[in-house]
C-alpha cells in the first residue's frame, strides 16, 4: 500500500480519495455516462410516449446502480439530470398535446428524491460492509503483529524488529519506534526528514493524537500509566488500531527487559558460583603450605640460638603467615556460606564475653583506638553460632578500625530489641554515600567515596551478611556527617517463657 492514495469519507458516506487529476477525470466519467444514459432513456421513452411511473422506474434502473457501483454525488447529478430531461420532453409533448400535464414533472420529483433515499441507504450499506471488511482485515493484521512479536528474539533490542515488522503487516510509508530505556530510536520506511526528534517530543511532551491531512498517528507507548516510549505511524490506519500497536510494543518491551534481567540475574548467579568453587579450591590450596610455613617459623623461634635481626624476621613471618591464614579461612567460610555448606550449631553465648573474646582477639589493630563496650544487659544471653559470630563481629571491628579517625572511640553495643538482639558498632570516619550502603555488604565491592578507599579484599562485610543471614538476621549500615557511621546486626532471639511449676 506504500504511495497509495488515502480514502477520506465524507460527511455524507460517499468515497473520495485525495490526490490528483486522473481521480476528477473518474468522477466526471462516471457522471457523464450516468447523464448519458438517463438522456438516452428519456428520450426512448419520449418516442414510445411511455406513462410518466414507467419512466420514473427506469430512472431508478439507473440512479440505484450509480449510488451502489459510484457514490452519491454522482447519484445525485444523475438524478437532477432525469429531472431535467424528463421537464423537458413533459414542456415539448405539451406543446403538441394540450391533454399532457406538465404537473407530472413534480411527480417525477418526487420519485425522484426517493430514489436519491434509496440511493444513499444503500451507500450506507455499502460502506458499513467496507468498514467492517477494513475492520476484519486490520483485526488479521494485529493478530499476526502480536503473533510475530511473541516470537522475536528477546536477545537483541527489540526497537527495530518492532518497527519493520509494523512497517511489514499494516503495509504502511513509514514508522518509527522510540525506546526511553535505551533511549534509541528505530525507523522503517520512508521519511522525508529524521523523525527522532518528533518521536521523542511526542515521548516528553506525552502527545497522541491522529492527523487525517498527513495520514500520521501519534502515540505514547505507555506501560500502565508510565510513559516507556513512543510510536509515530504513517498511513492507512485507524485510531483503534493504532492504540492498539502501541500497547503490543509496550508489552513487548516489558517482555524485554523482564528476560534481560532474568539473563543478568542467571549470569551472576553462575559467575558467582564459579568464584565461590574458584575461592574454596585456592583456600584450600593455601592452607597445607601455610601451615608448613607456620609451623618452621615457630620452630626457628624456638631454637633460641637467633640473632635479634633473625627474630625480628622470623617474627614478621609468623605474624603475615597468620594474616593469610585468616583471610584463607574467610574466603572458605565465604564460599561455604553461598553453597549453604554451612552448619549453624547454635548454643548458648553470653553476649558480654563474646564481645569480650573478639576485642582482645584484636588487641594490636586497636591499639591506636578507644574501644567502649555498652551492654545494657550484663547476663544477655543469645543462642548462635558462637565462631561464626566472633568472624561477623571481628569484621564490623576491623572495618571500623581501617576507616575511623586516628584515635577516636569505636562503640561496641549489644541489647535486645523485641525478638532480636542488635549489635552494633559506631565510628567516626568518612561518611558512606546513600548509594553505597545497600552495595557495600556485596563480595568484592567497594565503595565509590575515594576518602573511602583503603587496604582490603571486599569481602569481609559480605560475610558478616551471610553469617547474619544463616542465622536468620539482617544487617544495615547508617553513616552521616555529624553522628559517624554505625553498623547493624540484628540476631533473632526469641523471648523464653518461664516454665510454671
Amino acid at each position: 500500500m506504500s504511495g497509495a492514495p488515502i480514502p477520506i469519507r465524507t460527511v455524507f458516506g460517499a468515497r473520495r480519495v485525495r490526490g490528483t487529476g486522473s481521480q476528477a477525470l473518474l468522477f466526471t466519467l462516471e457522471c457523464a455516462l450516468g447523464v448519458l444514459s438517463v438522456v438516452l432513456l428519456g428520450a426512448f421513452a419520449h418516442w414510445l410516449q411511455w406513462l410518466l411511473p414507467i419512466a420514473v422506474l427506469l430512472f431508478l434502473l439507473i440512479v440505484v446502480p450509480t449510488a451502489l457501483l459510484c457514490g452519491f454525488w454522482q447519484a445525485v447529478i444523475v438524478s437532477l439530470s432525469a429531472v431535467l430531461v424528463q421537464s423537458f420532453f413533459t414542456a415539448h409533448q405539451a406543446s403538441f398535446n394540450p391533454a399532457a400535464d406538465p404537473a407530472n414533472s413534480i411527480t417525477l420529483l418526487a420519485f425522484v428524491f426517493t430514489a436519491l433515499v434509496v440511493s444513499r441507504l444503500s451507500a450506507r450499506v455499502t460502506e458499513h460492509a467496507r468498514e467492517a471488511e477494513s475492520w476484519g482485515g486490520q483485526m488479521h493484521d494485529l493478530y499476526e503483529f502480536t503473533r510475530r512479536t511473541l516470537q522475536m528474539n528477546l536477545h537483541d533490542e527489540p526497537g527495530a524488529q518492532l518497527a519493520e515488522l509494523v512497517h511489514e503487516i499494516f503495509a504502511l510509508e513509514a514508522v518509527v519506534v522510540f525506546d526511553s530505556d535505551l533511549h534509541q530510536t528505530y525507523q522503517a520506511g520512508f521519511w522525508d526528514s529524521d523523525p527522532k526528534e518528533l518521536a521523542q517530543n511526542i515521548y516528553y511532551f506525552e502527545t497522541s493524537d491522529d492527523d487525517a491531512e498527513t495520514g500520521i498517528g501519534r502515540r505514547v507507548v505507555r506501560l500502565g500509566t508510565v510513559p516507556i516510549g513512543s510510536l509515530v505511524v504513517r498511513g492507512d490506519t485507524s485510531p483503534l488500531t493504532n492504540n492498539a500497536i502501541a500497547s503490543l510494543i509496550a508489552i513487548t518491551f516489558d517482555r524485554y527487559r523482564a528476560f534481560a534481567n532474568e539473563s543478568r540475574i542467571e549470569t551472576e548467579r553462575r559467575t558467582e558460583q564459579l568464584r565461590a568453587t574458584v575461592l574454596d579450591s585456592l583456600a584450600h590450596a593455601y592452607k597445607t603450605p601455610l601451615t608448613a610455613i607456620r609451623a618452621a617459623s615457630t620452630g626457628l623461634g624456638e631454637m633460641g640460638r637467633l640473632s635479634p635481626a633473625q627474630a625480628e624476621l622470623v617474627s614478621l613471618i609468623d605474624e603475615q603467615t597468620g594474616l593469610l591464614s585468616e583471610l584463607t579461612t574467610r574466603l572458605l567460610t565465604t564460599a561455604r556460606l553461598d553453597a549453604g555448606e554451612v552448619t549453624v550449631h547454635a548454643v548458648p553465648v553470653g553476649v558480654g564475653p563474646l564481645i569480650d573474646e573478639v576485642v582482645a582477639s584484636l588487641r594490636d589493630r586497636l591499639a591506636s583506638m578507644k574501644v567502649s563496650i555498652e551492654l545494657p544487659d550484663d547476663n544477655l544471653v543469645l543462642s548462635c553460632d558462637r565462631q561464626l559470630m566472633t568472624m561477623l563481629l571481628a569484621q564490623y571491628l576491623d572495618n571500623a578500625c581501617k576507616y575511623s579517625i586516628f584515635g577516636a572511640t569505636i562503640t561496641v553495643r549489644a541489647e535486645r530489641a523485641k525478638n532480636e538482639v542488635i549489635f552494633s558498632v559506631h565510628s567516626f570516619g568518612p561518611v558512606i554515600p546513600m548509594a553505597d550502603r545497600e552495595r557495600i555488604f556485596d563480595r568484592y565491592y567497594r565503595s565509590t567515596n575515594s576518602s573511602n578507599r583503603s587496604a582490603g579484599t571486599g569481602i569481609g562485610l559480605s560475610v558478616a551478611k551471610r553469617v547474619a543471614m544463616v542465622h536468620g538476621g539482617y544487617v544495615w549500615v547508617t553513616s552521616g556527617e555529624d553522628e559517624g557511621t554505625t553498623f547493624y546486626a540484628a540476631i533473632p532471639a526469641p523471648i523464653r517463657k518461664k516454665e510454671s511449676r
